[in-house]
């Protein structure tokens, strides 16, 4: 495939999505009758597996790949990331799928309105339209004034803030680190802090699920493994807007097996964020055109 193949990378990232919206499905099972971080722990243990295999690989193998200029931040970032997966994994199981992801949704745009004073970049006029607009959506589904609050509305907001900021420190490390480096210290850093805190709250865990954990950890090498062939083939500004099908694939899971109800407004606030999310995406390419 050739390294500006749009349609591939669509596709690729479709796949992507599914793969990832399955092992959210997963994870909620698991995390309703285990220990969050304990199966967070053990997913990590296999992305960290697949993190070191996959660049061994690569030219320069894992020396090239633990070679960072900014280790304080490259650990920074894998602690935050395992971090945000754990506040999640939570939000799954008290929220659901479908409004855990709801939320969440609103990760882009928080991404938008703190590139300017995190990274320095310029954020237009309308960019601060639609990403109003998006947290008005997002108003729409926490409903604050129209009912009791549920402070557990707030565990997928965070996630969603934490990820924000791990993007955002990302783009940064991305500035003196290769993605390569970048992805060893998510992988490799989030297993050692998982490990730390998740064995002192270990569980029996049956057959049946052992079958399901090992599901969970191979959905999570698959879908980043897709994610990364999906950059290779495409520019990420061409595929990204197609990322918020995970939301679609999540509800879906949530309504059919876990018998979860998608309320209107949700619905309408979901549409809002997706759409003022892809706006500023679009956005933002233009401005890299000019």
């Amino acid at each position: 495939m050739s390294p500006n193949n749009t349609r591939a990378g669509i596709w690729l990232m479709v796949l992507t999505t599914l793969i990832f919206a399955a092992q959210d499905g997963i994870s909620r099972h698991l995390a309703g009758q285990y220990n969050v971080l304990m199966v967070v722990m053990i997913r990590y243990w296999f992305f960290a597996l697949f993190v070191i295999a996959w660049a061994a690989r690569r030219p320069g193998g894992l020396k090239r790949a633990a070679a960072t200029r900014q280790p304080v931040l490259q650990i920074f970032r894998g602690l935050l990331l395992a971090a945000e997966i754990s506040v999640m994994v939570s939000a799954f199981v008290v929220l659901g799928l479908v409004e855990s992801h709801a939320v969440f949704a609103t990760y882009p745009l928080l991404v938008a309105a703190l590139s300017g004073p995190i990274l320095g970049e310029a954020v237009g006029w309308r960019r601060w339209i639609a990403i109003g607009i998006g947290f008005a959506g997002m108003l729409i589904i926490l409903q604050p004034g129209f009912r009791v609050f549920s402070a557990a509305a707030l565990i997928p907001l965070a996630s969603a803030a934490m990820f924000a900021l791990y993007a955002l420190t990302t783009r940064y490390a991305a500035r003196k680190d290769s993605a390569a480096t970048s992805f060893f210290y998510t992988g490799t850093i989030g297993a050692i802090a998982m490990t730390a805190v998740g064995t002192w709250v270990w569980q029996p865990m049956n057959s049946t699920d052992w079958a399901w954990m090992a599901a969970l950890c191979v959905t999570g090498a698959t879908g980043h493994y897709t994610l990364i062939k999906c950059y290779d083939v495409a520019e990420a500004s061409a595929v990204q807007p197609f990322a918020y099908l995970q939301l679609v694939f999540a509800a879906s899971i949530g309504i059919t097996l876990f018998g979860e109800r998608l309320q209107t407004n949700v619905a309408l606030g979901a549409a809002l964020i997706v759409a003022a999310g892809i706006f500023n995406i679009w956005r933002e390419r233009q401005g890299r055109k000019t």
